[in-house]
């Protein structure tokens, strides 16, 4: 007789989980798409009311270096050549001037308008998703009893043990994996209520017929230019989590992780006595 770890399945994510998790991938991927087609009519962002032509943040654009056609990208006072992916993209010899390339945006073509209408159409699957997403959480209690850390999980040594460990690829195991730990609370928690409804007040405050009955949040947020600015940062933040997500769906068993999105079903590890 040996010890040996028996994969057992637990029920991890309910079907309203589930149907809401993956109707956010489609809406939040077509949204990012459609914003960059968006972001492309005028690349560049700016701080304040007002847009200052002369000194944005950020920009994208053609310039000519050495006498040859370049894709020069500006944050602050720093300047990087980026040639074929930002601001000058394309096959070598059909390139054109545009912020983001059109294999990343939707429609590929240019055009504002059609842009628009992509994005308005799955803002607003992803506004009421995320509704529904949040009242059946708060009604079952899952926020306060599966993402709320308790106490003895925000303890400094807890967290920065959490931290080494996801930096060594350590996932928990056993009855630990049946929970999510802290790391995974607060980043989720920061996502939910930080992340994503910032980008839906800075994307109202960008619209004209919204600022008419609300131009309260248009000062909330320091300006227009301001709102678009950290509506792109909050985007980018975003994906960052979405890569970072992937890379430990990836490393921590990804059939496993995926089987418990599609199914609800998650393989834990438990010991006993096998023959």
């Amino acid at each position: 007789m040996a010890d040996k770890p028996a994969k057992v399945l637990i029920r991890r994510h309910s079907g309203v989980t589930r149907v809401t998790h993956w109707l956010n991938v489609l809406a939040l991927s077509l949204l990012l798409m459609s914003g960059l087609q968006i972001f492309n009519a005028h690349p560049a962002l700016y701080w304040g009311p007002k847009s200052t032509f002369a000194t944005p943040w950020l920009s994208m654009k053609k310039e000519e270096v050495a006498g040859e056609p370049r894709g020069i990208t500006t944050v602050g006072g720093a300047r990087f050549d980026t040639t074929g992916v930002l601001g000058w993209s394309g096959k070598a010899g059909v390139r054109e001037q545009r912020g983001f390339p059109s294999w990343a945006t939707i429609p590929s073509y240019r055009s504002l308008a059609d842009g628009r209408r992509w994005h308005f159409f799955f803002a607003w699957i992803f506004v009421i998703n995320g509704l529904a997403y949040w009242l059946w959480s708060l009604w079952r209690g899952h926020i306060q009893r599966d993402l709320l850390p308790a106490r003895d999980q925000l303890r400094a040594r807890h967290i920065l043990h959490e931290i080494a460990t996801h930096a060594r690829f350590q996932f928990p195991k056993g009855e630990e994996a049946r929970r999510y730990n802290v790391i995974q609370k607060l980043t989720y928690l920061a996502v939910i209520a930080v992340l994503l409804p910032l980008m839906v007040a800075t994307g109202l405050t960008m619209s004209p017929g919204f600022n008419a009955a609300a131009p309260w949040l248009v000062d909330l947020f320091g300006g227009r230019q301001s709102a678009r600015t950290i509506h792109f940062l909050s985007a980018s933040a975003i994906v960052l989590f979405v890569v970072v997500h992937l890379l430990l769906v990836v490393a921590s068993g990804f059939w496993n992780n995926i089987r418990s999105m599609i199914t609800g079903r998650y393989a834990i590890e438990i010991e006993g006595d096998r023959a």
